[in-house]
């Protein structure tokens, strides 16, 4: 399986990825806490779901925990859901729009995850400063191994 990313607008990343599980579980994953806990955030780091308000408006908070002992407080805002096919939100600070599409095939789920940032610097800070290409990367390897795990 191959992970891939680009930034073909100077202020986005995108990673696509084709995940060996069907739609159904990957659904699951990414919309019940109890299994995005498990998953969520780059390798090293753990995270608690305080709300995860999964409506158009619903609010999602969670704290990201470092393997330096520190915590991470996120917030976002769902913008759009389309079940099986569609999850947008807003993440505050650093600000950006995250799109993720889903397109299921018979026993797989092909993922596209996009992070669109409000500006270029922005973009450039949270990259070179957060490394957020590479964790996006960790992430989406974290998705799929969870996902492993689920099948069995």
């Amino acid at each position: 399986m191959k992970t891939e990313t680009n930034n073909d607008h100077g202020k986005e990343l995108c990673i696509t990825k084709m995940l060996d599980a069907p739609i159904e579980l990957v659904w699951e994953v990414w919309t019940n806490p109890v299994h995005i806990a498990n998953w969520w955030a780059p390798n090293g780091f753990t995270n608690t779901i305080h709300t995860m308000n999964l409506t158009a408006g619903g609010e999602w908070r969670l704290t990201i925990h470092g393997p330096d002992g520190k915590n991470y407080p996120n917030k976002s805002i769902f913008i759009e859901i389309v079940p099986h096919r569609k999850i947008v939100f807003q993440h505050s600070n650093p600000n950006y729009l995250a799109t993720i599409v889903f397109e299921p095939g018979e026993k797989k789920t092909f993922m596209e995850w996009t992070m669109e940032f409000e500006t270029t610097e922005l973009f450039d800070t949270v990259v070179k400063v957060f490394k957020a290409d590479e964790g996006l990367k960790q992430n989406v390897e974290k998705l799929n191994a969870y996902l492993e795990t689920q099948l069995k």
